[in-house]
């Protein structure tokens, strides 16, 4: 993958500051509200609500500003994928909840898979040389 098209490398960088910036403000969230978000990871039955929050929470911040700063691309977008794919199917399963709440559910669950997306797309431009990056990464 190259760089080289006009403003693409801003483009790139934008996408970052975006993407990654909407995930660490979601992660702050959870330690901002965690007085709302602990009492729904315990309804949907997370064996221990407290640090299923504080810890996805913390994900979210670090890999979102990892992908900002282009450092560690791998793991950010990594642990963002993984992250999102399971928490849209544990924690916004639509078809399981009162007919109340199915459409709040389903829109976290698409929003999820969408991010879930972004990630993967970042996950596959991981091993190139992203501009305006700090530089850090595992390869």
């Amino acid at each position: 993958m190259a760089f080289e098209t006009a403003g693409a490398a801003e483009l790139f960088l934008l996408g970052r500051v975006l993407f990654g910036g909407v995930l660490a403000f979601t992660g702050l969230n959870h330690f901002l509200n965690d007085d709302g978000m602990i009492p729904y990871a315990e309804a949907k039955g997370l064996p221990a609500p407290a640090a299923a929050v504080y810890g996805s929470g913390g994900l979210l911040v670090v890999s979102g500003v990892l992908v900002i700063l282009g450092a560690y691309p791998v793991i950010a977008a990594g642990a963002l994928a993984t992250f999102l794919v399971g928490s849209a199917v544990t924690m916004h399963d639509f078809w399981a909840v009162p007919e109340d709440q199915q459409q709040d559910e389903m829109t976290q669950f698409l929003k999820n898979v969408a991010l879930a997306g972004g990630a993967f797309a970042l996950l596959s431009a991981a091993g190139t040389a992203w501009p305006y990056s700090v530089g850090l990464g595992l390869v």
